[in-house]
């Protein structure tokens, strides 16, 4: 494996923008690609108010700031990853998206680049098996948000070589992260293993006239002292994306400690989903 100077990002949203700065902060240069290049701008745009903020703070001077963003490249084409040392996909939580995308990726990128994928609950070793380098492909798996959270879950997929773990840690270090290294491919890792259920008795506590959402999240604020209650965090996350891993879980698992109830499907059915006025547990109840 050669050394990795450079840094392909796939994806410009929330995980894959904050992938792009902490990669950019540790001296990496970094390509942020997405479909689309406004998307990729706005991406960049937030970074740089990010950044002003930590200037403001005295965290950071403003030369730091400005050679920061000048080490990101945007683009809309995937092709301009092919001179990159290391890849990070950051795309939808969708099985069959993010395989055709390790396809391409296969095909664009020297042969001996690490691929590595930001998935949160998806088979590595089956994201792997779309490619021809699945012992290059590993799981890299940031908490949002990416610049304020230090874990990073590096994940072995069933033909994961060692020197691609070891080199997926390194980067995760680099970054100011925190790295465990998950031994076994199974869904949801370490995180989102425990997470879930959690999530889903949250649910079934409300469903079953226990206590309401509010109270529900201040008894494990307070009791657990979390700073985010359940259904606090899945507004925060996205319901319609815990609800898609639950989902996925069930499908894997068949074990009723996963599977979504009715509550989280509702809200996904209805629309009532995102994160503004009307569109999460707080405003919909």
């Amino acid at each position: 494996m050669a050394e990795v100077r450079r840094i392909g990002v796939v994806g410009a949203g929330a995980m894959g923008s904050g992938i792009a700065q902490v990669a950019a902060q540790a001296g990496y240069e970094v390509v942020l690609q997405d479909v689309e290049l406004a998307r990729v701008e706005h991406a960049v745009a937030r970074m740089d108010t990010l950044l002003q903020r930590a200037v403001q703070k005295g965290r950071l001077s403003e030369a730091e700031c400005q050679q920061i963003l000048a080490r990101l490249t945007p683009s809309a084409d995937l092709q301009d990853l092919a001179g990159v040392d290391f890849v990070v996909e950051a795309i939808y939580e969708e099985p069959q998206a993010k395989k055709a995308l390790f396809a391409d990726l296969d095909r664009i990128c020297r042969p001996d680049v690490v691929l590595a994928s930001n998935t949160s609950s998806i088979s590595i070793t089956d994201i792997a098996g779309a490619t021809q380098r699945p012992e290059l492909v590993c799981g890299m798996h940031f908490f949002n948000p990416v610049p304020v959270m230090k874990l990073v879950e590096v994940v072995r997929g069933h033909f994961s070589a060692e020197a691609t773990i070891s080199l997926a840690c390194q980067i995760g270090e680099a970054m100011g992260k925190t790295v465990i290294e998950v031994k076994k491919d199974t869904p949801g890792f370490v995180v989102n293993r425990i997470l879930m259920p959690f999530m889903v008795e949250a649910a079934r506590v409300v469903e079953e006239g226990i206590a309401s959402v509010d109270d529900v999240d201040k008894a494990i604020k307070m009791g657990l002292n979390h700073p985010m209650g359940p259904f606090e965090l899945m507004d925060f996350t996205g319901i319609d994306i815990c609800y898609n891993v639950m989902d996925y879980f069930w499908s894997e698992f068949r074990d009723a400690r996963y599977a979504p109830p009715h509550l989280i499907k509702n809200m996904v059915r209805s629309g009532r989903i995102g994160k503004k006025v009307g569109k999460g547990f707080y405003n919909h109840k």
